[in-house]
């Protein structure tokens, strides 16, 4: 083989510079200063927010909307400080669990509703806290591992109040605000402690997703349902689209589906995923003013404000791949023809699940068997030969169990390989049995899954190069 041809100075003298020409920039100059750009706009944007949350902290309306009794704020470590203030932004000190409900009330659930909203002809939304919590999440911020750990509860899931009565968990915000629903979802976590909560109501995530521009995502299916009495109209056409804060919230209530709230649950991690990368966009800051705005009227926390900006600070530094998205281990009970609909918790994943995610118990640590992982393919590479070569590879490197899951409608470039009930060891060992795709710990994929593949076209291209093209 020749010799590679080298060039010295002498060999390679730039032209002549004339006075009055600025000196041509170079790539690897263009790349620095690309990157120098970057670093001052992710600081101007810090910035910008610690400002601007600033003046939040001296507005007359508090993040607080109602008052917390003294049982009730000892349900939270509320004097246990987990940000530290520093020449920048506050910083998150250590890991901390905050509780996310989503609230809808309707006139029909206040004793007293407004004279206005009783003639209406349908039962409209109020903007108040005192409602049912359709959404809950409880996400961890990690400074240790530099991840955050985002894990949906169905608000249908059964649980025992005082451990006695059988109810669902949305209706704890009801019976005893956030202190109570704080309560129920750290017995059902073995014991994981809650450090504070956030409550936002539908008007807020309609005015929220405004705020930031609306939000692009692939909405998977056609979506149309009509619900007079609501005075709920949800009309989206399948495909990748950009929502406004009305039509996200249509993406976000419909749950029509064969997987019911579950399947909602699904689109609104979906969401979440989308805003936070959005966040991360420059002209954010630009919406910073309509952000604090909606935040001022449709939030109650007992964040405080340094605290929120540490978490906002923390949020912007961590990179997306490592946003874990989780859900409540469980089964529905029954075939849904029972009189009440319950998501009821499976107690020995969940023990599994906050062991590994929440630092909370002893999780059971079994040697990975390929055979008894349940894996589920949608193929989204649009080739018919694309899921039979998968099988074929699957099944010589033992996995035994495996199902082919409806097709993916939104086309895919890279293969995902996504750990379903947060098992991302067995995604790991899936992924080294391929040799291709990316690791995704989220609830995207099919439900009864453990690992759940989602073929995209890098899948086929690799399979024909190593099986069909001869040397």
């Amino acid at each position: 083989m020749p010799a590679r041809k080298t060039y010295d100075q002498g060999q390679r003298r730039p032209k002549p510079v004339q006075p009055i020409r600025k000196k041509p920039v170079v790539k690897a100059k263009q790349g620095r200063w690309l990157w120098l750009w970057l670093g001052l706009t992710g600081v101007a944007m810090l910035s910008a927010t610690a400002g601007a949350f600033l003046a939040v902290s001296l507005a007359s309306t508090p993040l607080l909307q109602q008052k917390l009794s003294a049982e009730d704020e000892a349900v939270f470590t509320k004097n246990d400080s987990f940000s530290r203030s520093s020449m920048r932004l506050p910083e998150v000190t250590r890991p901390v669990n905050i509780l996310v409900m989503g609230i809808k009330v309707t006139a029909s659930d206040l004793k007293n509703p407004p004279s206005e909203l009783k003639n209406l002809g349908y039962d409209a939304l109020v903007d108040s806290f005192e409602g049912l919590a359709d959404t809950m999440l409880l996400l961890r911020f990690n400074p240790e591992t530099k991840k955050i750990v985002v894990l949906s509860i169905p608000r249908d899931t059964r649980i025992l109040l005082n451990r006695s009565r059988a109810m669902k968990i949305n209706e704890t915000n009801i019976e005893g605000g956030p202190a109570l629903t704080a309560k129920a979802v750290s017995q059902l976590l073995d014991g994981v402690g809650i450090d504070r909560y956030v409550r936002l109501n539908v008007q807020g995530v309609e005015k929220l997703v405004d705020a930031l521009g609306g939000v692009t995502v692939y909405v998977p299916q056609d979506m149309k349902y009509t619900d007079e009495a609501q005075h709920l109209f949800i009309n989206l056409k399948q495909g990748k689209q950009h929502l406004n804060g009305d039509q996200a919230l249509q993406l976000l209530r419909f749950r029509y589906d064969k997987n019911g709230d579950i399947g909602r649950i699904q689109r609104q991690q979906m969401v979440m995923k989308a805003l936070m990368e959005q966040a991360l966009n420059p002209t954010t800051v630009a919406r910073t003013p309509k952000i604090l705005s909606v935040i001022q009227s449709h939030i109650d926390t007992n964040l405080s404000v340094e605290e929120l900006l540490a978490l906002v600070g923390f949020s912007v530094q961590t990179e997306r791949s490592r946003v874990q998205m989780l859900m409540l281990p469980g089964d529905f009970n029954g075939d849904g023809h029972r009189s009440v609909s319950y998501w009821l918790p499976s107690q020995r994943r969940i023990q599994s699940m906050v062991a590994k995610y929440f630092d909370q118990g002893y999780g059971d640590r079994e040697r990975l068997d390929p055979s008894r992982i349940r894996v589920a393919i949608q193929d989204g590479s649009n080739d018919p030969r694309a899921v039979p070569l998968l099988i074929d590879s699957l099944r010589r490197a033992g996995y035994q169990n495996v199902s082919v899951d409806a097709p993916l409608v939104e086309p895919l470039r890279v293969t995902h390989i996504v750990a379903q009930q947060g098992d991302d060891e067995s995604a790991r060992a899936i992924y080294r049995a391929l040799g291709i795709g990316d690791i995704r710990v989220e609830t995207s994929g099919s439900l009864y899954s453990d690992v759940t593949i989602k073929v995209g076209r890098d899948w086929l291209k690799r399979e024909v190069s190593d099986s069909y093209i001869t040397p």
